[in-house]
């Protein structure tokens, strides 16, 4: 099977926008989906001329708004524009559309024999925008009437298993060429991992159209310069990162800088799933070799590996998990990504002489614990849920407390190093609230060294508050990058 092809998909109101957008992209995509629905009804006159003006190959599609499209004006008027889009075909086909999509449910025998009869290539496609397609294989076999359509299938999946069962039934199909991709915030493996899905193309979108980012397109610069997506084939070896709702992380970049500067077969995708199970299904069904592991699964994937690290075992939570013969080994590089981060942050070699606050308590704040205790510090945990803190301070011999206004005298005595490690003001917006913002209640002196683990925004709102008073901050994109660097290691077996 040949490489799975990139598809802009162009939404503008008019051809010239398209135009526009197409030569911004140009170098970084193979061929381009006309999305008539979204022309205006004026420009819509005029589609007939766009593969000439393009000067690559394109796709007439009339989405529907029942399949997620914007037409809305019924099925006579969408087969005039389709005939419109067709007629008096070029002997020259590169000035004709190249492909057609038409549904499943789709059939007018003069629409087929005309793009049959100019060698346009008929996409026979099947939209679910509520849920998961069952039975792939089958469903593409169906719409394969003349033997000449390439069926394509694109759903709404639930939850990652959905996914799952997706490249599985892929798995099974032996010849022929079909498009199949999931759609929304899970589907993200379907697209960059074409190649394993048997698919014959890949849709991407500029991040500027909303409508299409929210189904789950990735823009073209992404798709090619953060995974390298011409290069993937099905012996390319995958990562990946798993969490929720994971709505942004920067390790994918990190990860396959790396890969491509030591010359690897490897790509590292983000894998949004609610459990450990899910996952670590996906991750059989795909064949992922190794996983970055982030909230809420640091602490629930313990049960799951067969083999645990010293830090894993000291601080009660694991961050990397590597395939082995006898299953999942387990790892924990936040300890080491933390102390790193510290230390370039504060320009020491310890800890020794501070008092830290660690805010919060879940499996980030562990491995900060740890990183602290192995750095010489004295620290507090601070959490609204008491017995989670108590349980990590005792673990380390420090001290614990609750978290808000009745702490503050606590706080002051331990705020030479504040270290934020919850996920409070994690794609937040100022102002700084209660709400995003997990020490809204305290006033900071200007003194105070403030290390937020959240990177995304680049400045938090408790941050841009601290900065305010005069306090050095830092966000967690260097724990991020030094944590990362050290997953790579276990990963490849290489340095970064």
């Amino acid at each position: 099977m040949e490489r799975p092809r990139i598809c802009l998909c162009l939404t503008g109101k008019t051809l010239a926008e398209d135009l526009e957008i197409l030569e911004t992209y140009r170098n970084w995509i193979d061929m381009v989906e006309l999305r008539v629905d979204y022309l205006d009804r004026d420009e819509r006159l005029h589609i007939r001329k766009f593969p000439q003006m393009a000067g690559i190959p394109c796709i007439l599609t009339i989405r529907r708004k029942i399949d997620g499209g914007l037409y809305v004006e019924g099925e006579a008027s969408r087969t005039m524009l389709f005939a419109r889009g067709l007629a008096f075909a070029e002997q020259d086909s590169r000035k004709n559309f190249a492909y057609v999509d038409l549904e499943e449910d789709f059939y007018v025998p003069s629409l087929q024999d005309a793009a049959l009869a100019f060698g346009t290539r008929i996409i026979r496609s099947a939209h679910d925008m509520n849920g998961p397609i069952e039975d792939i294989p089958g469903r593409l076999a169906k719409m394969r009437i003349t033997g000449f359509e390439i069926p394509k299938i694109a759903c709404m999946p639930k939850t990652l298993a959905d996914v799952t069962r997706m490249f599985r039934q892929a798995a099974t199909l032996e010849h022929g060429q079909q498009i199949l991709c999931a759609m929304g915030p899970l589907g993200l493996p379907t697209r960059v991992l074409a190649d394993k899905m048997n698919s014959y193309l890949t849709f991407v979108s500029p991040s500027s159209v909303e409508q299409l980012k929210v189904i789950g397109h990735i823009d073209p610069l992404t798709i090619n310069k953060t995974y390298a997506f011409r290069s993937i084939d099905k012996n390319t070896n995958v990562y990946g990162i798993i969490g929720y709702p994971l709505e942004a992380t920067d390790s994918p970049a990190i990860h396959n800088a790396g890969y491509r500067n030591h010359g690897m077969d490897a790509v590292y995708i983000p894998i949004r799933v609610e459990t450990v199970e899910e996952a670590l299904d996906f991750a059989d069904a795909v064949g992922i070799k190794g996983l970055s592991v982030t909230v809420p699964h640091k602490e629930s994937i313990l049960p799951h590996l067969v083999e645990q690290s010293p830090q894993v075992k000291a601080i009660g939570a694991c961050n990397t998990i590597v395939r082995t013969e006898a299953g999942w080994s387990g790892y924990n590089t936040d300890a080491e990504g933390i102390m790193e981060g510290l230390k370039e942050f504060l320009g020491v070699k310890d800890l020794s002489h501070s008092r830290v606050a660690i805010i919060g308590a879940g499996g980030a704040a562990r491995g900060v614990a740890y990183a602290v205790r192995q750095l010489k510090g004295k620290a507090c945990i601070f959490n609204r849920t008491v017995a989670k803190a108590k349980r990590i301070a005792d673990s380390f011999g420090f001290k614990w407390s609750t978290l808000g206004p009745e702490s503050i005298q606590q706080l002051e005595k331990y705020c030479d190093v504040i270290i934020q490690t919850t996920s409070k003001g994690m794609g937040a917006s100022l102002p700084a609230t209660e709400d995003n913002d997990p020490l809204y209640f305290y006033d900071f002196k200007g003194t105070e060294a403030l290390y937020d683990i959240v990177y995304h925004p680049e400045v938090t709102p408790v941050m841009h508050r601290a900065s305010l008073a005069g306090c050095k901050v830092s966000n967690g994109y260097s724990m991020l990058q030094y944590q990362g660097y050290r997953q790579f290691k276990y990963f490849t077996g290489e340095d970064y």
